[in-house]
């Protein structure tokens, strides 16, 4: 009696599981077409569905934008360094005093591009005017708070020789994260194409100085340095990185210290390296602040020039060498097309503060400057009406009111 009802039970089981296994098969054969096929211009998931019903196809995204930050001069005098010694005791030099308040601004920067116009040699001590040297720890502090691209062609980059820019070459290029340009081992060094990729973008660099103080490489030297005068050279690494770039970016030491208005030379090599194909020109030397302007092209794109955004810190003693700025633009390439278009151009001017000399030097956004640090100030850059608006009617006088946002 009991194996009968085992047998029975045994079938309706075995008799439910064939009923669902076929309704299982029908089901998934009804369903094979339900699998997406995904193109490769249209993408299923991102269908929208407009107000009757019918789904729009979406493109892939054609156009990449990078947003640069571009600073000035750091220029390390000896001051800057004695302070940062005080401040790290005997922990080497501590410089983040000096960039806190414009440290977020170069974080946020999805390329920030600085000057660094003192050399760093591990084999020599640190040293001022004339002939400068750095701590590492200056370059430590620049990699730390963000800065991507460091320009390297200035009139100081031979003030301890051969051996020196040797040693900053193989320092920068033990950083991580950053970018030299404008110094080179050697001739192959100097013919690569020089770039940079963010955000879909490849920025090729370029970088020049008119000069270097009187002073050059040994002939036997293997080191390589672009000067102004080398028109063919700028121009073929222009084209080169043109060719293999999306932008390209010229980093360029020109100019007479201490003028406020760009010479007859520095506009003439602009509109050359704008033809020749560069998108955006930063320019350093002069200490002081001059115009920035956009040079139209035949094509009808624009190249952006900034003849000097004077110094990013230094503790030179007049208010125009103290006041500088940090330009910020953002650069769009359009793929499809190969259009690139320069906007959101704003100058954010900065004020170096330092009354003592080795325990308070910091850059100040001018934003962030009032009139009572200027009054402190104003005695040690020799200014007795030295206020925020003294700065404010300066600036105004040099930059267009349309990149003062």
């Amino acid at each position: 009696m009991k194996n009968r009802y085992a047998k029975a039970f045994f079938a309706a089981i075995l008799i439910i599981v064939l009923a669902f296994g076929t309704v299982v098969a029908i089901t998934t054969h009804d369903n094979k077409q339900a699998v997406p096929v995904v193109g490769t211009v249209e993408n299923v998931n991102n269908d929208k569905s407009d107000k009757k019903g019918k789904k729009e196809k979406t493109t892939e995204k054609t156009t990449v934008s990078v947003d640069f930050l571009s600073v000035g001069d750091n220029l390390i005098h000896d001051g800057i360094y004695e302070q940062a010694k005080k401040r790290a005791g005997s922990n080497g030099y501590d410089f983040s005093y000096c960039y806190e308040n414009i440290a977020d601004d170069v974080k946020n920067a999805d390329i920030a591009t600085i000057n660094q116009e003192t050399i760093i040699s591990s084999s020599n001590e640190p040293s001022g005017y004339p002939l400068f040297n750095s701590p590492n720890e200056v370059g430590d502090e620049i990699a730390k708070i963000g800065f991507d691209i460091v320009a390297m062609a200035n009139n100081h980059m031979l003030d301890k020789g051969a051996k020196g820019l040797q040693e900053a070459i193989d320092f920068w290029d033990g950083k991580s994260g950053i970018t030299r340009t404008g110094a080179y081992k050697n001739t192959e060094d100097l013919n690569r194409v020089e770039y940079v990729e963010k955000n879909g973008m490849k920025i090729g660099l370029v970088a020049a100085t008119q000069y270097t103080n009187g002073l050059s490489l040994p002939s036997g030297s293997e080191l390589k340095i672009i000067y102004t005068s080398q028109e063919d050279v700028i121009e073929r690494k222009i084209k080169a990185a043109k060719e293999q770039c999306d932008i390209v970016l010229v980093n360029v030491h020109w100019g007479n210290e201490y003028e406020t208005e760009p010479t007859q030379g520095q506009r003439e090599l602009a509109r050359k390296m704008s033809a020749w194909g560069a998108d955006v020109i930063i320019g350093h030397h002069p200490h002081v602040l001059q115009p920035i302007e956009l040079i139209g092209r035949e094509d009808g794109s624009k190249t952006l020039v900034v003849y000097s955004l004077g110094n990013f810190i230094s503790q030179q003693n007049t208010p125009l060498r103290v006041l500088g700025g940090m330009v910020k633009y953002r650069v769009t390439k359009d793929k499809q097309t190969n259009a690139v278009t320069i906007d959101n151009v704003t100058l954010v001017p900065i004020v170096t503060h330092y009354v003592r000399g080795s325990d308070d030097v910091k850059i100040y956004k001018l934003s962030q400057y009032t009139d009572e640090l200027a009054s402190r100030q104003a005695s040690r850059l020799k200014c007795s009406d030295l206020s925020v608006n003294y700065f404010k009617t300066e600036l105004s006088k040099i930059i267009s009111e349309s990149f003062l946002k």
